[in-house]
């Protein structure tokens, strides 16, 4: 179930509400209506569900009352870690661990090794990803005493399953809800800024990133012999903005719902395509899990206190672990690894170059890098990316350039562009960048009665 579906706009949100506004029992409501959200779309794991948070319920019992007793929290507190890592990786990465694992001894003598077929066959369970993040932040909070353990097993089955950010984001720490789970600011006002939100971030999910996904996923399914250089272009641009819209409007939405409920959610994106640098591209997208990867990966790898090559080394840790996060594929692993390429020498050098530069020359140098990656972030195979990639720079068979030039991709291209995409097109990259706030700025349209004299 998704919030732009008719089931939950029409059906489950509603009756939620309702229960959630009108009954005492808020947490509960709350944390029945997860469940049920989350059953709707996967009821095959839900016990895996259940189990984690059970079981980080009771590690994070041990944990503080290791603390209070004054004893070592360091084997409780590894067990709890790799209970969820270990969970995550067989669940997530087995299979593409095993894959690779033999594509690489099959590469190298010629024998073929099959994957267990219990491993093969096993789904991802849904919102493993967001789940385990937010378990994982619990029990650090609670190691490094920013938290006590819960002792209510509702309020942290509430914090886990809590649909709004279950399944899309954005990661909320525990510590930054820890005092809402149990009085929480609820108004009527807050409800309505809410609704506000949640409908702002469904208008970018279904008017902008639906429309412009139709453009994306067709130009990515083209036959790679047939895909001519405008038609790449027009394809990871729609694409770009897809993701923006899709990830933002999501979390808009996520934001919306919490507030409805009471909770204050934080900003998980803030005008990611108007950035100047890299660097200050992941300061704008997907805040939370950049937050997260910083504070739980990055700082306790040392962070930015050491030499400069051990700075570098943890900035690429980071990123390979959130290209891997992203996706089990070598797609996602080298989207990650490009990433942090680039932000390990913009941090040697590189950032120094781009001050000396034009404004509109960093802005165009940032939204190259990040298509470019977006390539490998849609593609189903590294084959595809490189192929698209060489595209994108006018590399094509000679069947498909001579064609091209018979014809000048006008007819192939045009059919492209239908007006409700040049619409998304044009409105998605004045959202997207920033650009509408000047021409607001600049506008007579703050003031209806035009300026004064």
């Amino acid at each position: 179930m998704v919030f732009s579906s008719i089931s939950f706009l029409f059906y489950f949100l509603p009756l939620f509400l309702l229960s959630y506004w009108l009954l005492p029992w808020r947490n509960a409501v709350l944390m029945v209506a997860s469940l049920f959200f989350y059953t709707w779309g996967e009821a095959k794991n839900l016990p895996l569900l259940l189990i984690s948070i059970t079981a980080n319920y009771a590690f994070g019992l041990w944990i503080g009352r290791a603390q209070e007793r004054g004893a070592r929290v360091g084997i409780p507190f590894a067990l709890a870690i790799s209970f969820n890592l270990l969970a995550l990786g067989y669940y997530k990465y087995a299979h593409f661990a095993l894959r690779s694992v033999a594509d690489v001894w099959m590469g190298l003598t010629g024998q073929v090794v099959l994957v267990p077929e219990a491993v093969a066959q096993q789904s991802l369970p849904l919102g493993i990803s967001f789940f385990t993040f937010h378990a994982i932040s619990y029990l650090v909070d609670v190691y490094r005493r920013k938290t006590p353990a819960e002792k209510s097993l509702t309020a942290l089955f509430t914090y886990i399953v809590m649909f709004p950010q279950l399944v899309a984001g954005p990661i909320v720490r525990f510590s930054a809800v820890a005092r809402q789970l149990h009085h929480r600011r609820f108004s009527w006002a807050r409800s309505e800024l809410g609704m506000r939100f949640f409908v702002l971030g469904l208008a970018q999910k279904v008017l902008l990133a639906n429309t412009l996904a139709l453009c994306a996923d067709k130009v990515f399914s083209l036959p790679l012999e047939s895909l001519s250089t405008g038609i790449a272009w027009l394809g990871i641009v729609t694409y770009s903005l897809q993701i923006y819209f899709d990830f933002a409007g999501y979390s808009l939405m996520a934001i919306g719902l919490g507030l409805a409920c009471g909770f204050a959610f934080p900003r998980n994106f803030n005008l990611p395509y108007a950035a100047q640098s890299l660097t200050e591209f992941w300061r704008r997208w997907h805040m939370s899990l950049s937050r997260w990867f910083r504070d739980y990966v990055y700082i306790p790898l040392g962070g930015n206190r050491g030499s400069s090559w051990r700075t570098g080394f943890n900035l690429f840790t980071v990123f390979f672990l959130c290209g891997l996060w992203h996706g089990a594929n070598w797609t996602f692993v080298l989207w990650g690894i490009l990433h942090g390429v680039f932000l390990v020498l913009e941090r040697i050098g590189l950032s120094r170059l781009l001050a000396l530069c034009p404004a509109l020359l960093r802005h165009g140098y940032t939204l190259l890098v990040v298509m470019l990656a977006w390539v490998l972030f849609r593609s189903e195979s590294v084959t595809q990316a490189l192929h698209y990639v060489g595209a994108l720079l006018g590399q094509q068979n000679s069947d498909a350039a001579t064609t091209a030039k018979l014809i000048f991709e006008t007819q192939p291209f045009a059919s492209f562009l239908t007006p409700s995409l040049l619409l998304s097109l044009v409105c998605g990259l004045l959202l997207a960048t920033g650009l509408w706030r000047r021409f607001w700025q600049g506008s007579s349209c703050r003031n209806p009665a035009g300026p004064k004299e």
